[in-house]
């Protein structure tokens, strides 16, 4: 559990944005619950809307979507992202959900990599590796809130050289963006003063069904990938780049989550269902569609939209029922599907693949689309 210096207060008045002097969103989180200091730092809510009704809220801390209010079939709304209703319960309750992730997205092997003949070490938080940043990342941090629209929400953090143990004073802006056309845009940019590598993403669980009490293994899955990338138990990449052709990884025809998650397959059984990362066949193409989740009973839709080489698809199955949710739902095996846009996980220790280094001079640039939908 984080301990953290917390203050609640009621912000209300202050706010800039009418629609967040509301009770309660269209989802129903009461931005009041939001209202705090965390660290000395204000945090609030923020309330992306577009023309079609659709909502997003976003949390300063950790950049975290908290809701993701969208329509099914017969324009029945609901909430398709798992999260918590108050500050509170981010700040003390360990999980990830929908946060931003960095310094680096993903595993890098023994907490450790060689930068230009120096090696850095990192904070051990997964077995022997180090995982999403470590246990103090981005999703833990509160950003500086830049510019917030109607339907646009600009947020900025510093990491400072040495945190997390990575080099360099690393500036970060993230921006969503709720469009017209009802998907939701995040845009990454990164610049440094020193040599570092960076691999930023974003950590949604999403159940279209609008349940979370309803697991995600009816969801229709296709990833737009021939390869993906084998896992030892510990779940690093053994190096090899392995056909999706005749295995349980092959998504490239459209296919129900469960419809083989139960095979005795060595790489299933090592992340007790799917934690693995697909080479995207979309080469940066962000007009071209990378994955596509449906939910039959529904009929609401998510298409995946990047300029990112890879694709991690997780389908949840560390989440066991002891972690409480929005509205009190436990939060059940399979209970969401993650579909996190990013470079390759251990990428730093393998030079052959897209590199993950970012220099003086440079500017990062990552895209994700999700974009909603009905059929």
């Amino acid at each position: 559990m984080y301990k953290y210096s917390l203050i609640v207060m009621f912000m209300g008045l202050l706010l800039c944005s009418s629609c967040n002097q509301e009770e309660t969103t269209l989802s129903g989180m009461n931005p009041e619950r939001f209202s705090a200091s965390v660290e000395g730092k204000p945090v609030r809510l923020y309330t992306l809307k577009n023309k079609n009704d659709l909502e997003a809220t976003i949390t300063n801390f950790g950049g975290r979507i908290v809701s993701l209010w969208v329509p099914d079939r017969n324009g029945t709304f609901a909430d398709i992202v798992l999260g918590h209703d108050s500050i509170q319960d981010y700040l003390n309750i360990e999980g990830n959900f929908g946060a931003i992730i960095g310094r680096y997205g993903n595993r890098i092997a023994n907490a450790n990599f060689v930068l230009d003949g120096k090696e850095y070490l990192l904070p051990i938080n997964n077995g022997t590796h180090c995982l999403h940043g470590g246990p103090e990342g981005f999703d833990r941090k509160v950003w500086e809130v830049v510019a917030d629209c109607d339907s646009s929400l600009l947020l900025k953090y510093i990491s400072v050289d040495g945190e997390a143990g990575f080099p360099g004073n690393l500036s970060v802006e993230i921006r969503y963006t709720l469009r017209s056309d009802n998907a939701l845009e995040i845009t990454y940019n990164a610049v440094t003063d020193a040599p570092t590598v960076v691999n930023l993403t974003n950590h949604s669980y999403f159940n279209l069904s609008g349940n979370p009490e309803y697991d995600i293994l009816g969801h229709i899955l296709k990833i737009n990938a021939d390869t993906y990338l084998p896992v030892d138990s510990t779940l690093i990449p053994l190096g090899t780049i392995a056909s999706v052709d005749n295995t349980v990884f092959d998504f490239t025809t459209p296919k129900a989550i469960g419809s083989r998650i139960n095979e005795p397959d060595e790489q299933l059984i090592y992340a007790h269902g799917y934690d693995h990362n697909y080479i995207l066949n979309t080469k940066g193409d962000i007009n071209t569609v990378a994955c596509k989740v449906v939910e039959p009973e529904s009929g609401r839709t998510m298409e995946v939209f990047t300029n990112e080489p890879g694709v991690q698809f997780y389908s949840c199955s560390h989440l066991d029922g002891s972690i409480s949710g929005k509205k009190g739902i436990k939060y059940g095996r399979s209970s969401a599907l993650c579909l996190e846009t990013q470079h390759y996980p251990d990428t730093p220790h393998h030079p052959e693949w897209p590199t993950v280094v970012l220099r003086p001079g440079e500017k990062y640039h990552s895209v994700c689309i999700y974009k909603f939908g009905v059929e």
